[in-house]
């Protein structure tokens, strides 16, 4: 049987562009000799179209969509998911559902079982679980159709190497019917240090039950999320035999295997590798173009500091979206070093990028004048270096709303985590392209992004980093070195272990202590923070839920 693997980028809400893509492909795919077109979960809606399942309207439209999807269904059938109409006499009033579409019509419905609630899913909020367990048929061979966590039910979870999730195994059920294939309809969003447990899922699932198996991924940017595609055939016996682009659209045919299939015909592709920089960059590139345009935007401005932060924006701001419509601002003050300017302009040469100099020292000194008398005589603080950082933004705002740019945020992760950031300064922006990129990491990203020709000036990223606000500055000054704090936060974070649990790993008490104190006192910030690019397992935003005001050790 061929197949064509359709792993497209679909706009979450826009029922009429979606639909047109999938009728496109499904033409294709026909003229090409496909027996059976496979799309991603919810491909009708996009995902996740989150409260957009709550309106009536899109529901409707979404179906209609189906309905017309079918009537093209001749000579080839289609899986497409999307919403629909749960006809029971209880429940949420909506499934998540694979349409099994053939000879013009819908031939038969499939509902998702296994509704994920953790991290950035909160399918429970708008579904009913489906209940019933059955293949569809083909050419006389039954399918195995599973829609993204149903063959998610025993996964790593926390510090466990095995979890069972779910009371139930969706495929236990259905291989009841001995099925020559399993079908799984995707909606995984990219995150680096989970992206080989997904191979893994797919490859013990392909074992287990001793069939081929095939997952379609959706692909591109979707507000913080980012689907990487990465869609796969597994031969019966775990063997990855096909993988469709990262982070790109691809539609893919590929004749599923018989038992004893000679494999040289297929690709077998290479698993990813243990350096997954490579990925981060093309996520994040492929997070802001795709922020940019389906947001209908075009252009964007960055406060260019002469660090490591803002250049990498930069860099990748440019390649997502043309030299030509990303604007490098400068913004120094009396404490700004000579280099900071003089590095900013040579890395704006080099791009390409157009650039101003726009100095915050005569607005510093007036506005510092005009509050100093109501400040009692009181020695200087974080008070005059945020009103810097905060005319840096009044400054970026400007361009953004004369000239019709967005401005980029250029804060790292490690500064989210411990609010090392000025709110409604250098935390502004309608987009946070590092705020899941821990600062050891921004490391590894420029020197990624200088692997085939230097962008980024070796002076900034080998340069003490320092926010110079005030004389002599540099970050570790408050806060601890980034190779120590680093290890400390992605463990407090990303691993959810608590501070005893980090301390017995070995590290200073008293670093643990500060750090954990730092990153339960910024809740507050973050929560004003822009949405930030989700490249982990657990990024800040929709995926990470801590009360602003709480008493927890």
């Amino acid at each position: 049987m061929k197949i064509a693997l359709a792993q497209l980028n679909y706009i979450p809400g826009d029922i009429s562009y979606n639909s047109t893509k999938i009728i496109s492909h499904i033409n294709r795919a026909r003229s090409e000799g496909a027996d059976l077109i496979v799309f991603s979960e919810l491909a009708v809606t996009g995902y996740p179209p989150l409260d957009l399942l709550l309106r009536h309207d899109i529901i409707s439209a979404s179906m209609a969509a189906v309905f017309e999807i079918a009537t093209h269904c001749k000579g080839i059938a289609a899986i497409v998911g999307g919403p629909s109409p749960n006809t029971g006499v209880f429940g949420k009033s909506l499934h998540n559902s694979a349409f099994f579409l053939i000879n013009g019509k819908i031939g038969s419905v499939i509902n998702k079982t296994l509704l994920p609630t953790y991290d950035i899913f909160d399918e429970d909020r708008y579904f009913q679980p489906g209940t019933v367990f059955q293949t569809i048929s083909l050419n006389g061979e039954k399918l195995a159709v599973t829609i993204c966590e149903d063959i998610w039910d025993e996964q790593p979870f926390g510090d466990r190497a095995s979890w069972r999730l779910y009371g139930v195994t969706p495929l236990d059920e259905i291989m009841k019917e001995n099925p020559s294939l399993i079908i799984n309809i995707a909606a995984n969003p990219f995150s680096h240090n989970r992206i080989k447990v997904r191979n893994e899922v797919f490859a013990r699932n392909a074992k287990e039950y001793g069939k081929p198996l095939i997952s379609v991924n959706q692909t591109g940017g979707y507000t913080e999320l980012i689907f990487d595609g990465s869609s796969v055939l597994i031969d019966a016996d775990g063997t990855l035999l096909e993988k469709l682009a990262f982070c790109c659209e691809e539609m893919r045919i590929v004749e599923i295997p018989a038992a004893g299939t000679y494999r040289r015909s297929y690709s077998l592709p290479p698993s990813f590798p243990v350096d997954m920089t490579p990925f981060v960059h093309l996520a994040l590139v492929t997070g802001i173009r795709d922020f940019f345009t389906k947001g209908g935007l075009k252009k964007a401005v960055i406060g260019l500091s002469g660090g490591i932060d803002s250049a990498v924006v930069l860099a990748l701001a440019a390649e997502a979206l043309g030299p030509e419509n990303t604007l490098a601002v400068m913004m120094p003050s009396v404490y700004s070093s000579e280099h900071s300017v003089t590095d900013s302009v040579e890395m704006t040469r080099r791009l390409g990028v157009p650039w101003h100099i726009v100095s915050i020292e005569e607005s510093r000194q007036i506005l510092e004048k005009t509050v100093t008398p109501f400040f009692d005589g009181k020695a200087p603080d974080i008070t005059e270096e945020n009103i810097q950082a905060r005319l840096r933004a009044l400054i970026l705002m400007a361009f953004a709303n004369k000239f019709g740019y967005m401005v980029l945020n250029t804060s790292n992760k490690s500064e989210a985590a411990t609010g090392y950031g000025t709110l409604y300064g250098d935390m502004i922006g309608g987009l946070s392209v590092l705020g899941d990129v821990y600062k050891t990491e921004v490391y590894r990203l420029a020197n990624e992004i200088n692997a085939q020709k230097e962008i980024i000036p070796t002076d900034i990223i080998n340069k003490a980093p320092s926010a110079e606000l005030k004389p002599d500055q540099l970050d570790t000054d408050s806060l601890p070195p980034y190779d120590s704090l680093d290890p400390v936060l992605f463990r407090y974070i990303d691993l959810e272990r608590s501070a005893a649990q980090i301390i017995g790993e070995g590290f200073d008490a008293e670093l643990v202590e500060k750090v954990v104190r730092l990153v339960r006192t910024s809740e507050f910030k973050r929560k004003q923070s822009p949405p930030v690019l989700r490249v982990s397992s657990k990024a800040f935003g929709s995926g990470r839920r801590i009360p602003i005001i709480a008493r927890y050790r």
